[in-house]
């Protein structure tokens, strides 16, 4: 399937109403930005103005909606929003935000899927990121939700919830997520609540903002707007909705089915961790082999000790793969009798795959060279041994002027054989 190229905003856009929870005014305000920048946030009220990524690490609360966090600022009900831009393939914005929450509109996604068309898209020169479901991905916690993703061409999401209310009860929907098709079966779901919440909300400081004009709200027999239900399924397209927003968090296009059971925030985020690192590890399939291996990395036999790279994100995270064998050369004079592969050469093949992701932090890397320059807190937790198979994750920590801090781990079936924190400088050759 044909690599998508990365999309922002043709021109800037805003929007203002009121935060669903704080009660304060929102204003908000959907900027362009370069490819690869991805979706940010940008608390303009704060002194210097300090972004938030809209990433899953950045996720700081779940309670009533999607809170994420850096330092001391915070912005919460990404939610909406964030489900317009990815059902649009908005991949690059900076969101800027006068307030710590996002304005909820009339409380359905359709303002901002309307905004987001009114100034259109365009795309840039650079491949959008996939996340691209391969093999069944499962989810579940103990009498809470539970989520199965298996592989589909785009995304499309299949969710059952079930309230004990009359005008709720279980209901079940699936949908495709994307484009004109988000645009008309969810972008208009409104979110809802229970009057006989409201006064034990507000006392949390919570649903501060909420009314009739910005949710569905039910008294103990049913829907007590006005307006009435805009989908005799309402309740179940949004929650779809929440879902859509909260998985933009992977920072990725998403192409699977995802069958969603009794949805929850802090259970979407669950998900989109998963999927991060189903993702990240591609389900153990090479994406760089040996054979490129050698074109970035000077070491040849013996101690060449990377096998193949099986899980990549650019300047921050590279999954690499030793194999051991009985044929390795140190076998015949370490421990013959009883073969254990060398401490330093474990955490050698360590910093082979973490020399792989550095070479990608700079221009020209066929002339640069890795040097590591210092090891700290090296520990080694289990022997390796001929037939394992050890997986390492490399977390790329701080790069400043070519000089860089890494924190490794090595696994053998999922159980920690090895980790140290690396620093490492890279030169000219």
């Amino acid at each position: 399937m044909t690599q998508p190229l990365q999309q922002t905003l043709a021109s800037s856009v805003t929007l203002e109403g009121v935060g669903t929870h704080s009660g304060a005014p929102a204003r908000l305000t959907l900027v362009p930005a370069d490819a690869d920048h991805g979706r940010r946030f940008v608390r303009t009220d704060l002194d210097g103005a300090p972004e938030i990524a809209a990433r899953v690490d950045q996720v700081v609360a779940t309670d009533h909606g999607t809170t994420l966090g850096q330092g001391d600022a915070t912005v919460a009900t990404v939610e909406h929003v964030l489900a317009a831009l990815q059902a649009l393939d908005v991949d690059n914005v900076r969101i800027e935000l006068d307030g710590p929450e996002t304005p909820i509109m009339d409380g359905s996604f359709r303002p901002f899927v309307d905004a987001i068309r009114s100034v259109g898209t365009v795309e840039q020169d650079a491949e959008a990121r996939v996340i691209e479901v391969l093999g069944p991905v499962q989810v579940a916690e103990k009498n809470g939700p539970s989520y199965v993703a298996t592989p589909a061409d785009g995304l499309r999401i299949s969710a059952t919830i079930d309230f004990a209310h009359p005008a709720i009860g279980r209901l079940f929907g699936s949908y495709v997520t994307h484009g004109e098709d988000f645009e008309r079966e969810i972008a208009p779901a409104r979110t809802f609540g229970f009057k006989a919440d409201a006064e034990s909300l507000r006392e949390r400081g919570l649903a501060l903002g909420s009314s009739l004009e910005n949710a569905v709200i039910l008294d103990d027999h049913g829907v007590i707007n006005d307006e009435g239900l805009r989908f005799s399924d309402e309740f179940i397209r949004h929650k779809v909705g929440d879902i859509i927003g909260d998985l933009a968090l992977t920072g990725a296009r998403i192409r699977g089915h995802i069958v969603a059971e009794r949805p929850s925030h802090a259970g979407n985020m669950s998900l989109a961790r998963t999927l991060v690192d189903h993702a990240l590890y591609n389900g153990g399939q090479p994406i760089v082999d040996t054979a490129r291996i050698m074109q970035y990395l000077p070491h040849r036999y013996p101690m060449l000790l990377v096998d193949r790279i099986t899980g990549y994100e650019k300047g921050k995270r590279i999954i690499g793969i030793k194999n051991v064998t009985i044929n390795e050369p140190f076998f015949q004079g370490h421990y013959p009798g009883h073969p254990i592969m060398p401490g330093v050469l474990i955490i050698e093949a360590m910093a082979q795959v973490g020399g792989l992701l550095l070479m990608d932090q700079v221009d020209d890397p066929d002339s640069k060279v890795v040097y590591f320059m210092s090891l700290d807190n090296v520990k080694w937790r289990r022997p390796v041994t001929p037939g394992d198979q050890i997986v390492f994750e490399l977390e790329l920590v701080q790069f400043r002027r070519h000089v860089c801090r890494m924190k490794g781990v090595g696994r053998v079936d999922g159980n920690v054989a090895a980790e140290a924190e690396l620093m490492a400088r890279i030169m000219d050759r």
